[in-house]
């Protein structure tokens, strides 16, 4: 099997409050990123910041991922809404679908999936998070997250299916105090691309990235990659705080 780069993405949620601290952060992690070329590096600032930041971000470094997409329509009249057009134009090559605070909301399956379709027909890497709410020792959480990747990923070709990660969060996992055991992570890989093998065949998920997000931070990150075998992070409020999540790349640039 093809050895997939690792990426580590930040996401930003509703922070930080100003476009200066936003500047001020994502300059430093650009500057960490520039040394970290085994890594490919996005961040996904809210909405308002795409376009100043992007001004920032050529050089290569650093990658920027919107944080969802509020449409799946190409333009009309949708007062409040923001396309994948409009996104990748703002300059995001990534967009987050499916996030658990996005399902909280009460974004169906059916929603997902209409995003996704939409977001790779204008170019846009989409970043497809799944993830059960509680573990339960019957198994019953393994089928949930196949339901939500077979939902999601209904009409997506094997042609556009590289330009798909898959971000596995598990949501009691999230702002917990501990992530998830890199053993249960590393079976939850294992999972996933067969639940994607079967779905699209085993050559066509190479080079699909499966990555986490959970209460990752400097602390856990070398463990996490090793023993739990995963291809990278989806990394919450460590982002934002550029000398962790600074350390977090360099981890993830050093190891083999």
């Amino acid at each position: 099997m093809a050895k997939i780069k690792k990426i580590i993405i930040g996401n930003w949620k509703m922070n930080p409050a100003t476009l200066k601290e936003a500047r001020i952060i994502f300059s430093k992690i650009k500057k960490i990123a520039s040394l970290c070329k085994k890594v490919d590096t996005v961040i996904c600032p809210p909405t308002l910041y795409l376009s100043p930041l992007f001004s920032k971000s050529s050089g290569g470094a650093v990658a920027l991922g919107a944080q969802n997409t509020s449409s799946f329509e190409g333009n009309g009249a949708y007062t409040g809404f923001v396309s994948p057009s409009m996104l990748k134009n703002a300059g995001a090559e990534f967009v987050i679908i499916g996030h658990s605070e996005r399902r909280r909301e009460g974004e169906t399956d059916a929603v997902i999936n209409k995003k996704i379709l939409a977001s790779l027909s204008v170019g846009l890497k989409v970043i497809f998070c799944v993830g059960e709410k509680e573990r339960n020792h019957d198994g019953h959480f393994l089928e949930f997250v196949k339901r939500q990747i077979h939902s999601g990923l209904q009409g997506v070709s094997k042609k556009a299916l590289p330009d798909v990660l898959i971000a596995y969060e598990p949501v009691w996992a999230i702002g917990a105090e501990n992530a998830i055991l890199p053993r249960d992570l590393h079976q939850m890989k294992i999972f996933i691309r067969k639940v994607l093998s079967e779905f699209f065949g085993p050559n066509a998920v190479e080079k699909v990235p499966v990555i986490y997000g959970g209460t990752v931070n400097p602390e856990n990150v070398e463990t996490l990659l090793l023993a739990g075998e995963v291809d990278g992070f989806l990394v919450g409020r460590e982002s934002l705080n550029s000398k962790n999540f600074g350390i977090i790349l360099q981890v993830a640039h050093s190891l083999k």
